[in-house]
């Protein structure tokens, strides 16, 4: 596949997507305490899989995403370019020093927030990666543990993060828990315990 024709099927993508999560109805969970971080960035941390529902989302304010320079990331940030996101290249295997210094400059210079699959880009599943903690601590962010929860849908079982798609028309949830301090030595270890508070329906709180 050429770049060109990549770069049509990423937008075309993206376009079905922006149609399919207008359907969604969202409701959104908020912890109480992150009305305290109002007035700083916020790095918005969830696993991979999860993330239909935040597309939905009507978000705070602009939000910078970290895509990677594989094939599949060419398609991926045409898409996530049409759902309004401004989408910098680099990962945490190729490219990943670059890219989140790139992340960086973008959140200050657009004061935007960021969105970060924590595990990524390849797993291990349910594995905080380091990059979200290392952002919010260049860009003076807090640490949003978020997910979003799909009660209606289909999962993509034959891919390694089981992607959760809702169905169209349907109630999807996005959850925000509580703001945690990046400078903590335990950050990475408190948003793991977070992560997985919000995705088995309880709270982080």
């Amino acid at each position: 596949m050429t770049e060109r024709l990549r770069a049509l099927l990423g937008v075309l993508l993206g376009l079905v997507a922006r149609l399919w999560l207008a359907t969604l109805r969202v409701r959104v969970i908020r912890d109480p305490t992150l009305e305290r971080a109002e007035g700083r960035p916020w790095v918005l941390a969830f696993w991979h899989g999860t993330q239909w529902p935040l597309l939905a989302w009507s978000r705070r304010r602009r939000t910078v995403v970290l895509v990677s320079h594989s094939r599949d990331g060419a398609l991926q940030a045409r898409a996530l370019r049409v759902q309004g996101l401004r989408v910098v290249r680099g990962s945490s295997s190729r490219g990943g020093v670059r890219g989140l210094a790139a992340l960086v400059r973008a959140m200050k210079q657009g004061e935007s927030d960021a969105a970060f699959a924590v595990d990524g880009p390849r797993g291990p599943r349910g594995i905080v990666k380091g990059g979200a903690v290392l952002a919010a601590r260049a860009t003076g962010a807090v640490l949003v543990p978020t997910t979003g929860l799909v009660r209606r849908g289909f999962v993509l079982r034959r891919t390694w993060d089981r992607f959760t798609i809702a169905w169209p028309f349907t109630r999807v949830d996005v959850v925000l828990g509580a703001p945690i301090d990046p400078t903590r030595p335990d950050a990475r270890a408190r948003v793991e315990r977070a992560l997985t508070t919000l995705n088995t329906g309880g709270s982080a709180a």
